[in-house]
């Protein structure tokens, strides 16, 4: 049985269409995810934390598992100069470790939230649950409306 976290739990008691997925513990890859799942990589989401230039609050960046972020269109999109997060800076920023950062787990904690317009073609997407071993699939409408997620075209394929 997956396991109960604060994003499990959030969602249930905000009455959200979702479902647990069990993953190894250690860190997988989107790709690598998708294939222990059983689902095309496209319908898993990875979420990138990206920093600005300026300072501020990093922005989080879901784009699907076999894709790259492009950072230049998000900048654009954004009007921001931005640069990858290292590993260490993503996991001190999130509080959270590599292969667990996921949105669902910053709600409300002032994170910009953008989505590549990819996910509206799945009625179903999976992302990671805030936690390495956890994921979670769930509507790409609801994952906007509970981060207020900007849709975008910020996927390099």
């Amino acid at each position: 049985m997956p396991p109960t976290n604060n994003v499990t739990r959030m969602l249930a008691s905000k009455g959200i269409a979702f479902e647990a997925h069990d993953l190894p513990p250690e860190k997988l890859g989107g790709e690598e995810a998708a294939a222990f799942l059983g689902v095309p990589a496209e319908q898993v989401f990875k979420t990138i934390v990206a920093v600005r230039a300026s300072g501020g609050k990093p922005l989080l960046a879901l784009v699907p598992a076999p894709a790259q972020l492009s950072l230049k269109a998000l900048g654009r999109a954004l009007d921001a100069k931005l640069q990858l997060a290292t590993q260490a800076q993503a996991e001190k920023l999130t509080g959270l470790q590599t292969g667990g950062i996921s949105p669902l787990a910053l709600i409300g904690k002032g994170f910009d939230v953008a989505l590549d317009q990819s996910a509206l073609d799945f009625e179903t997407i999976y992302l990671s649950g805030g936690q390495r071993g956890l994921n979670v699939s769930m509507s790409p409408q609801d994952l906007v409306a509970l981060t207020r997620a900007k849709v975008m075209g910020i996927a390099d394929r």
